[in-house]
């Protein structure tokens, strides 16, 4: 009936994995959407960003106390080794195959074409360019909000722990 037709979602339209009946994406047209949204790009900057947040972390946790030289010494090479981890799990020869598997999993042809030409418009390009700024903005206003609970689980960490070191039966129960 004419009713369910509209009420009810069909396959073409839901946001589950392409069926059998559309054809999947070839490797080709995924790799070039991704080469057109800079997909790698996006990659390399979040690997730039969780250094940066990496090293605010150690900024905060040695705020206002000296670092002797070999804590400093240790603290670089765990930052180091911890950077050197992510470069090897972002590295884009692992992305590019993941990426591309599942894009075929979740994308008609149709829908790749699609995403392929709108990535070339102006908008998709200004979408693209922008998009790390909307993501730094978003992340900015996210720590604005979480800070006060942030701030409200390092208090009742620290609350802890101090308890645990005055009560004596802590130290017994090991």
């Amino acid at each position: 009936s004419l009713v369910r037709a509209a009420g009810t979602p069909t396959a073409s339209s839901s946001p589950s994995p392409s069926t059998s009946a559309a054809p999947s994406p070839t490797d080709a047209s995924v790799k070039q959407l991704l080469e057109v949204a800079q997909t790698r790009k996006l990659a390399d900057s979040v690997m730039k960003q969780m250094d940066i947040l990496l090293l605010e972390a150690i900024a905060q946790a040695t705020t206002n106390q000296p670092v002797p030289e070999k804590v400093q010494n240790d603290i670089d090479a765990h930052r180091k080794e911890i950077t050197s981890l992510m470069r090897e799990l972002l590295d884009w020869k692992k992305l590019e195959p993941i990426y591309v598997r599942t894009y075929q999993k979740s994308f008609t042809q149709a829908e790749v074409d699609g995403m392929i030409a709108f990535y070339k418009t102006p908008a998709g390009q200004a979408m693209i360019g922008k998009m790390p700024a909307v993501m730094q903005n978003s992340m900015d206003e996210m720590q604005q909000l979480m800070g006060p609970v942030m701030e409200k689980i390092q208090q009742t960490q620290q609350e802890v722990a101090a308890e645990m070191k005055a009560d004596p039966k802590s130290k017994k129960a090991k």
